[in-house]
């Protein structure tokens, strides 16, 4: 062990979950044990061959694939062992370099995907986790009593408006009943929009809207870019009078996100997962969004997409539930789960977005309950009357479920309108 890639699959061995971090592999190879030697030695202390710096007592660091369950004779999933003492603390790039490293480029594996991962509480003690989570963004929104889901929506077309149109836009969803408007993914400071002109006429028209309605409100502008410039951008949301600030937390990289999140500046992150799919549809190969999930909640993001079950977004229905409970809730290792006791770590209020509509709220609080943001942008403007009468269907679809009516009984012109449109999904 430790030389050459034997020696790892100890089927054995008595592992203390408190004293290891403990990774799920799906794999496919035509020789099973071999790639599982392989998978343990590469992302810990092996070498394709033997080594003459090798010494015994380097033996303690090694990975153990403690448990395997072959599918088929090419397949298996696999539960390894990582020893606790193999990890930086706080160090989120170097725990993905370790178990979702070169492994993922050996030859002995033709697919293989990171499934699950489960953190011991002396790992999760160097974390903060989010700052507000779940209960934070409630009392920003102001509910706290009601725990009624949120409304949000994403200003559409997705770039293109000027900073004054762009306000104007949020000004009607928020008039209409949504709490939280976002810029999209892919809008950051382009010609035809800067980020200041932006921020500051829609906070301008988020205040009128508050005014106006007598609810909170809350704008997320996206602050996405090289860190310094991340940093400036979020300093004068917040100096402006922000709540939020939204970060494409992929394609900004865990590095950057992690020293954001020690910049502690004092607002709410909403999480955006673009580029995740890349390496998340794969039921094969890749990591799954389980794992960015439980990464994301450690690292301490507020908001967090996860999905939507009845929306455009590809996603199984138990794979986004389990997704949206491992944000807020403790699970116990089970057949779908390695399981996770969070600690001190707070929930992070989950985001269903993506081809969301009126007609698809029922099924979204069936599907994931009260904590849960439901977003649409199309959904909203794409309504026959407008953004405002969109996102009063929105806001009349969470009343009339909230209350157990029908939304076809519901007496709303606007969500009759939207339900006639798109139609409704009750599963």
């Amino acid at each position: 062990m430790g030389e050459a890639y034997e020696g790892y699959v100890r089927l054995e061995a008595k592992i203390d979950p408190e004293e290891y971090i403990i990774a799920r592999f799906y794999l496919e190879s035509e020789n099973v044990i071999r790639a599982l030697n392989a998978i343990a030695g590469e992302s810990s202390i092996g070498t394709w061959t033997e080594v003459k710096t090798y010494k015994p007592e380097i033996k303690r660091l090694g990975a153990i694939v403690y448990t395997y369950e072959k599918l088929n004779d090419m397949s298996a999933v696999a539960d390894v062992a990582y020893p606790l003492n193999l990890f930086e603390p706080k160090n989120v790039p170097q725990l993905l370099s370790d178990v979702a490293g070169n492994i993922f480029g050996m030859k002995e594996v033709k697919n293989l995907r990171l499934i699950d991962i489960r953190f011991p509480e002396d790992y999760l003690k160097e974390f903060k986790g989010p700052r507000f989570g779940v209960d934070g963004i409630r009392k920003l929104i102001g509910t706290e009593t009601s725990r009624r889901p949120h409304i949000g929506t994403i200003v559409k077309p997705k770039v293109g408006l000027g900073p004054k149109e762009f306000a104007k836009v949020a000004y009607e969803a928020w008039v209409g009943g949504v709490d939280f408007v976002k810029d999209d993914e892919n809008l950051t400071s382009q010609k035809f929009c800067p980020f200041e002109d932006r921020v500051i006429y829609t906070l301008e028209a988020m205040d009128k809207a508050k005014e106006a309605t007598g609810e909170n409100k809350m704008y997320s502008p996206n602050i996405t870019a090289p860190y310094d410039e991340m940093i400036r951008r979020a300093e004068f949301v917040k100096d402006h009078g922000g709540n939020i600030v939204m970060i494409d937390v992929i394609t900004v990289g865990f590095s950057a996100l992690q020293a954001f999140m020690d910049e502690d500046i004092g607002l709410p992150v909403h999480a955006h997962r673009a580029m995740h799919a890349a390496f998340t549809r794969n039921k094969k190969h890749g990591i799954s969004m389980l794992v960015l999930a439980k990464i994301l909640r450690l690292i301490g993001v507020d908001q967090l997409h996860i999905g939507a079950i009845v929306g455009k977004m590809e996603a199984e229905a138990s794979e986004v539930i389990l997704i949206r409970r491992s944000l807020q809730e403790d699970l116990d290792r089970s057949d779908d789960t390695l399981g996770q006791r969070w600690h001190h770590i707070k929930p992070v209020f989950a985001v269903a977005s993506g081809g969301l509509h009126p007609g698809s709220v029922p099924a979204v609080i069936k599907y994931l309950g009260k904590d849960i943001v439901i977003q649409a942008g199309g959904g909203v403007h794409g309504h026959p009357k407008g953004t405002r009468a969109g996102a009063k269907a929105m806001r009349d679809a969470l009343e009339a479920s909230l209350k157990g009516i029908p939304l076809e009984e519901y007496p709303s012109e606007e969500l009759q309108e939207a339900i006639s449109l798109w139609g409704v999904r009750y599963e």
